[in-house]
């Protein structure tokens, strides 16, 4: 298990435990994290599980992989240097406290 913290737009953070192996999208959806609408369930399709990856954090999540670029680009919400797709973070014990903004809006 590793704690996730997801910061909601009003500034609200909800930690929660995510087992290792699941996406960082599938685990907000198991716990009702408000702001990840997860529209495709994780198919890398919309960009509806948007998020910004805290900067501590961003060397170990990576960069997105092209077909992600693509979806952030058309994202409803600012794209930042740590723009990343929920559903294409898998959460790893080396993620343990990884923390992620929700904008204020998605598609």
């Amino acid at each position: 298990m590793a704690k996730v913290i997801y910061i909601g737009s009003t500034g609200h953070e909800y930690a929660v435990e995510a087992t290792v192996g699941e996406s960082v999208m599938a685990t907000a959806v198991k716990n009702g994290i408000p702001g990840i609408v997860a529209e495709c369930g994780g198919n890398c399709s919309c960009a509806t599980c948007h998020v910004w990856v805290g900067e501590e954090f961003a060397p170990a999540v990576g960069p997105p992989g092209d077909m992600e670029e693509d979806l952030l680009d058309m994202a409803v919400s600012e794209r930042r240097g740590t723009s990343r797709l929920a559903c294409q973070i898998r959460v790893t014990e080396a993620l343990d406290g990884l923390t992620v903004e929700i904008p204020p809006e998605q598609p």
